[in-house]
């Protein structure tokens, strides 16, 4: 499959699996990214989930790499919280090099999530969803051009 010729938010969950198999994980991004979560991918409930969680709860990530970490933006006026700390180690989908997102010593709220993102065309991420280590959903992360802000 060539990812860069297809659109993320369109591709079934295995579709998203292999997009995310086969990339490699990219730059850790700069700045601003607009998130969008795909908890059911190809099911009838999918853009309904998505337009409630974009309105009301999750807007994207700012990453921080002076720091190393990110912050969330939250609520429907994209407030930055839940602090993540960023780095690449090996996904627990496919043990390959991945870009973490751990709140596990930065978040009591959500210590017990781990994303994991991956580039599978400039300026855009597919992500992975772990809760308790068991994988729950994607997302997408999309920055402005170049990467950075």
């Amino acid at each position: 499959m060539k990812v860069e010729t297809r659109d993320p938010s369109r591709m079934s969950r295995s579709e998203l699996d292999e997009a995310f198999r086969s990339s490699p994980p990219g730059t850790i991004p700069v700045g601003r990214s607009r998130g969008t979560a795909m908890l059911a991918p190809g099911s009838a409930l999918e853009g309904v989930l998505r337009a409630l969680i974009r309105g009301l709860v999750w807007k994207g990530k700012v990453f921080r790499p002076e720091s190393q970490d990110l912050k969330n933006l939250l609520s429907p006026f994209g407030v930055p919280g839940i602090r993540a700390r960023v780095y690449e180690d090996l996904s627990w989908f496919d043990q390959a090099p991945a870009i973490i997102i751990d709140y596990s010593r930065t978040s009591l709220v959500a210590r017990m999530i781990r994303d994991e993102i991956r580039q599978v065309a400039p300026g855009v991420y597919v992500g992975q969803i772990f809760l308790w280590k068991k994988r729950i959903g994607h997302f997408l992360l999309e920055l402005p051009a170049g990467g950075a802000r």
